[in-house]
């Protein structure tokens, strides 16, 4: 059976401002790649936390049948949110444990959403650090914020 990793990445030009996300669905065997899926989008006016989750979340609505995977993320929003902080924000009818509305409470649920079909296991590494798949992966979040940003000139 292959193994499943998922790089995200969200990227935004201002924050908030316009915005993009992109996930690289990478299927191995043995070591070697087998198959590769790029995805990305953007929004008009949005902030990078936003474009961080949806990327997640994409990658994850993407897979049509219930996987194994790693999510491998350069946010710290993310990774900390979906593995310490969702059961606390659920527990308390999403408030953070200030008594606050979670912010992105729309986002954080369809991720939840989208990760209970599958067994994910989450990863962090740090962004802009020469990660290749990390790379790719942040260069489909700006591909996918493009068509928003205001045209120069």
């Amino acid at each position: 059976m292959p193994e499943l990793i998922a790089y995200t990445d969200g990227a935004c030009s201002g924050n908030p401002g316009p915005g993009g996300w992109g996930a690289l669905l990478v299927a191995t065997r043995d070591g070697a790649v087998v198959k590769e899926r790029e995805l990305k989008g953007g929004e008009p006016e949005t902030t990078n936390n936003r474009m961080e989750l949806m990327a997640a979340i994409s990658a994850l609505e993407a897979l049509e049948r219930p996987s194994t995977l790693t999510v491998v993320t350069d946010s710290a929003y993310v990774k900390g949110g979906i593995t310490a902080w969702l059961h606390g924000w659920k527990r308390n009818g999403w408030k953070t444990s200030t008594r606050k509305p979670v912010k992105n409470e729309d986002l954080w649920r369809r991720l939840d959403d989208a990760q209970a079909r599958h067994s994910v296991d989450w990863k962090w590494v740090k962004g802009h650090a020469g990660h290749p798949e990390n790379e790719r992966a942040d260069a489909l979040a700006r591909a996918g914020m493009a068509p928003f940003k205001p045209k120069k000139g």
